[in-house]
């Protein structure tokens, strides 16, 4: 099967788009500008989807012991984004190689890093206290890359990326 992905420079619009969703979900669970977000539902809302079913999510499945909840999400709004609209239709080989993609690169991230795994008790374990500033400044990294690598992979599969700038105004719920 030929590669959906496609490699090489990205045009200067693409980068663009793509940094804006890294500081829309930045925005998002950082919490100055506006209430923090999970790193879920701030992932969602930064791709403008949906975010209540995000929720589970939240600190690695609620309990710390599931996959980082960013990088998790990620993997759901392409699925939002690319799946089929029909729940009978089989997976398009234009998610399936999206996904592939995106765990790739995640697993390159993780091992540049340094991570035994991306379990979130495993990753936060490093912060003496999980509602402390340094492990929030971790998360909300995480959760910024996720909305990078997510809007990249949508441009290398064709997708049309727009993300609706962080308004104050509308901050409740975007």
């Amino acid at each position: 099967m030929q590669s959906m992905i496609r490699e090489g420079a990205l045009t200067e619009a693409e980068k663009a788009r793509i940094q804006a969703a890294r500081e829309k979900a930045h925005i998002l669970y950082e919490g100055k500008l506006t209430p923090h977000r999970s790193c879920g539902v701030c992932l969602a809302e930064t791709f403008g989807l949906p975010w209540r079913s995000y929720q589970a999510l939240r600190r690695g499945g609620i309990t710390g012991e599931g996959a980082c909840g960013a990088i998790r999400a990620g993997e759901m709004v392409l699925g939002e984004l690319l799946g089929p609209e029909n729940p009978e239709d089989p997976v398009s080989e234009r998610l399936k190689q999206a996904i592939q993609y995106y765990q790739v690169r995640w697993k390159e991230i993780e091992a540049k890093a340094g991570w035994k795994d991306t379990i979130c008790n495993t990753l936060t374990l490093p912060f003496d206290d999980f509602k402390g500033t340094q492990r929030m400044s971790f998360c909300t990294s995480m959760a910024a890359d996720a909305a990078e690598l997510v809007a990249e992979t949508l441009v290398r599969v064709g997708e049309t990326v727009e993300i609706i700038p962080f308004s104050a105004k509308a901050s409740s719920h975007e």
